[in-house]
């Protein structure tokens, strides 16, 4: 399915995978990246629902590569979020949990963590770009994660930083006005905490909401409040002249499952579809041709795509796929992996022990669960909400995908 799907997006790509000269000039990319906060990833209308209105996502996602099959490397925060701006899996980088082991409440190992592998922020750096920080942060200042200026000063989740979306866009606008004066390409991480709890919409959108699904309706008007930010932001780009040289990339960093009637089999925290599946929006204009994909992509892809996008070599511990060179056919990927931890860390150097499950799909069909002696088998493209578990008649993929993810997790673990 991997690659039929390769090969049906070659003709999506408009022009060469372009590389750009790292001298901070200004045919460098801009790079924006909106990243949601536990949302299921059926709760947007772009993938079909039948209540939840976000207009400006639906609006991106026609402008997009719209991959509707992709997936985060955890679905927690705080791992989910690390992986994204490293591209890392967390047994790589070894950001695990949302707490660190006992005794909880020292957090000094955690920055150390992000302090010492690359960042897209740190990378990006080295060759002119600037960054700004805002929204949920896990790692004290922003500086551990090599943003050059950012909200976030202290803290578990975020301090000052949680403000923009919820209070406020002023500071992103602020950061664009200062490298556009400076002249500098730039990356903006714009991770409000939306649509989590508490959710507490504007009143207008509660009221909405009200009308077609009370015991939703302050969910639902989160997610479309947390929409119509982002639309903020994207009108920003386009009244400063940045749309055409910005790549911009949304996603959530984990799911989620509301409500007693949700088909979804679990969400936050859990390694079924509602925990770890997230559509993944990439809009490049002129490099890349707008359509829909259901190629199963993950969140550590982006940064391999980020730096492939501005000319850098992706790190040889990345094990994300550039995903320009995936649409075109250039490479091919048939298996994806993940992992789901406990929200405590139990040890800082033996990923093992902080294990729930670990799973793969391979092909976009066949999906894996494993914990400890136990597996779990379901078939995507018939039952995308993991409703039957298909272990027990079909020894051989057990066997044969248990081996594939056996590999890629002794391999990956550079613990």
């Amino acid at each position: 399915m991997a690659k039929k799907t390769a090969l049906l997006f070659i003709g999506m790509l408009v022009g060469s995978h372009s590389v750009y000269a790292a001298d901070g000039g200004q045919n460098q990319p801009n790079i924006v990246m909106m990243i949601g906060d536990d949302c299921a990833w059926t709760d947007y209308g772009f993938m079909g629902h039948p209540v939840v209105q976000t207009p400006r996502l639906d609006r991106l996602s026609k402008e997009s590569m719209t991959f509707q099959c992709g997936y985060v490397s955890a679905p927690l925060c705080c791992p989910s979020l690390a992986s994204i701006l490293t591209g890392l899996h967390p047994h790589q980088s070894g950001v695990l949990g949302n707490e660190p082991p006992p005794p909880v409440g020292d957090r000094t190992r955690f920055y150390e963590l992000v302090d010492k592998v690359p960042t897209l922020p740190r990378l990006l750096a080295e060759h002119g770009y600037l960054s700004f920080q805002t929204g949920k942060w896990w790692h004290g200042n922003f500086k551990h994660g090599g943003f050059t200026s950012g909200m976030t000063l202290t803290g578990r989740h975020g301090d000052a930083g949680l403000a923009i979306g919820r209070e406020t866009m002023q500071p992103i606008f602020d950061f664009i006005g200062t490298a556009k004066e400076q002249k500098k390409p730039f990356l903006v991480w714009y991770a409000p905490m939306m649509p989590h709890t508490p959710h507490s919409p504007p009143a207008r959108l509660i009221e909405k909401y009200e009308a077609k699904d009370k015991s939703n309706a302050a969910y639902y008007g989160m997610i479309e409040w947390f929409d119509e930010t982002c639309g903020v932001l994207l009108d920003h780009l386009d009244q400063q002249g940045l749309h055409d040289n910005t790549i911009v990339i949304y996603l959530s960093d984990n799911g989620w499952k509301q409500g007693n009637n949700n088909p979804l089999h679990d969400g936050k925290c859990s390694p079924y579809e509602g925990g770890v599946r997230t559509p993944i929006l990439v809009r490049w204009p002129d490099h890349i041709k707008p359509g829909l994909s259901s190629e199963p992509v993950m969140s550590v892809d982006l940064a391999p795509t980020i730096l492939s996008a501005v000319g850098l070599a992706p790190s040889k511990q990345m094990q994300g796929v550039d995903l320009v060179e995936l649409l075109a056919g250039k490479v091919h990927r048939d298996c994806i992996f993940g992992a789901a931890y406990e929200h405590d860390m139990q040890d800082w150097d033996e990923p093992a022990k902080s294990l729930q499950a670990r799973w793969v799909i391979e092909g976009g069909k066949w999906k894996l669960l494993s914990r400890q002696n136990t597996a779990e088998l379901y078939d995507l493209s018939a039952d995308p909400h993991e409703q039957n578990n298909l272990a027990g008649g079909n020894p051989a993929v057990v066997k044969r995908v248990s081996t594939r993810l056996e590999q890629w997790w002794t391999e990956g673990n550079l613990r």
